[in-house]
């Protein structure tokens, strides 16, 4: 018994599979072109300053986020513990985001302001000088290795075509904002904004 045509003949079967899913495509992607920001940041949020965006970077790169979470869960042992659960508004601008699941060491998410720069740097050249307990490495090669700014304008204006909202002003200094700074001051200067929006926040999550 033969079947019908969309059961015997591979070409058309494939032409229908194709418009299901190009249909179902625009289906599900057309509305999200003309819906606008899906996720507004939080009242107050501001980017990355030049030197705080570069000491993000450095964060990436030296793996700090493989052991440091930037995510507080919305239970009552975390919030205790760190402040106010994340939500999304606060995150709008990071690319990528680093909120993590993993914590090997304490989560992150609002350090900003709980320590003092001597700390931080105490903490990033011998974190046993101040943590005893701590099982995390030295850092002092930031401490001697200088930042040039030559790229920090060009990674501005790429964050700026995601929608971080950067200005021509912001861009056109950045290579004066970090150059000859080290680059244990500019992850100082980025682990002091964690979760520095978020204070007074009341919201709900986004």
């Amino acid at each position: 018994m033969s079947g019908n045509r969309t059961e015997t003949s591979l070409v058309f079967l494939i032409v229908l599979t194709l418009v299901a899913v190009v249909v179902g495509g625009m289906i599900e992607i057309f509305p999200q072109m003309f819906k606008g920001e899906r996720t507004p940041p939080i009242e107050g949020l501001t980017p990355l300053t030049a030197l705080e965006f570069e000491g993000r970077d450095i964060y990436i790169r030296e793996g700090c986020h493989v052991c440091h979470t930037q995510m507080v869960r919305p239970l009552r042992a975390e919030t205790e513990r760190y402040g106010h659960y994340s939500v999304a508004g606060e995150d709008v601008y990071e690319h990528p985001f680093l909120w993590g699941s993993k914590r090997t060491g304490p989560d992150l998410a609002r350090v900003g302001g709980r320590y003092s720069d001597d700390w931080h740097r105490a903490h990033l050249h011998n974190p046993r000088s101040v943590v005893p307990q701590s099982n995390m490495p030295d850092y002092p090669w930031l401490f001697d290795t200088p930042l040039t700014g030559e790229l920090t304008a060009k990674k501005l204006t790429a964050m700026r075509t995601l929608g971080v909202p950067y200005t021509d002003a912001d861009i056109a200094g950045a290579h004066d904002a970090v150059a000859g700074h080290m680059e244990s001051e500019a992850l100082i200067a980025y682990l002091q904004t964690l979760g520095i929006d978020m204070l007074g926040y009341t919201g709900d999550a986004r």
